[in-house]
């Protein structure tokens, strides 16, 4: 039985992946936040979907519960893999970095997969976590109307605050911030700019380190 928040991934895949030409101005100032924080090397993206970040951004790898979500991000170009972030099928202390947009919000367990992230990372690595702000005028927006969408029914949002708690349960360190979004999304005609730090943009990306010095292993796919 597919788990109830994987479900409408599968059941509404090209209506999920629509929004992005739907709102490509938005879509494109997303993208062009997270590639700020995302370092050289080799990265993973949990909760790759169709592939919308993964595949501009260079990400070679991902993993999705969803096999709607895979075959669209595998024809976009990503190495996928079908798996969950509590247990991803990846060597430890081997990435340079973990990806993670709008992801933290359709998690069962947030520390968990913080976890289990800060396992496959080297030491130095990177995780980037990319979400809507629940404090945020689209948060506020989005939880006002969860009733009315297939996909944030089932969705739990978290302020900025709260990440940043979950990621220092999970051991991380360092924080650093990026922002954009800054009108409602039909006011949204040109890419917005994007901004170091947090509380006005919807849309938050945040990189936290993993502790410690890079080690040089390049093996991750688990035999």
């Amino acid at each position: 039985m597919t788990p109830p928040k994987v479900e409408p991934f599968d059941r509404y895949a090209d209506g999920y992946d629509g929004w992005f030409d739907r709102h490509r101005a938005a879509y494109e100032s997303e993208l062009r936040a997270v590639g700020r924080l995302i370092p050289e090397g080799v990265g993973l993206e949990v909760g790759v979907g169709s592939g919308r970040f993964a595949s501009p951004l260079g990400v070679r790898l991902g993993v999705d519960p969803s096999d709607r979500m895979l075959e669209k991000a595998l024809g976009r170009g990503v190495d996928v893999v079908k798996a969950v972030g509590e247990v991803l099928p990846v060597r430890d202390s081997c990435l340079d970095y973990v990806l993670m947009v709008t992801t933290v919000c359709f998690l069962d367990d947030v520390v968990s997969v913080f976890r289990e992230v800060y396992r496959v990372l080297k030491p130095g690595g990177s995780v980037v976590v990319a979400f809507i702000d629940r404090e945020s005028m689209l948060g506020r927006l989005y939880r006002k109307r969860k009733a009315e969408s297939v996909f944030y029914r089932v969705a739990e949002f978290y302020s900025v605050d709260e990440v940043v708690s979950l990621l220092r349960e999970a051991e991380f360190r360092e924080f650093e911030f990026i922002q954009t979004i800054f009108r409602s999304l039909p006011e949204i005609r040109e890419v917005e700019e994007v901004r170091e730090g947090y509380g006005e943009g919807s849309f938050v990306v945040v990189r936290a380190i993993k502790p410690g010095t890079e080690g040089g292993i390049s093996l991750c796919r688990k035999a």
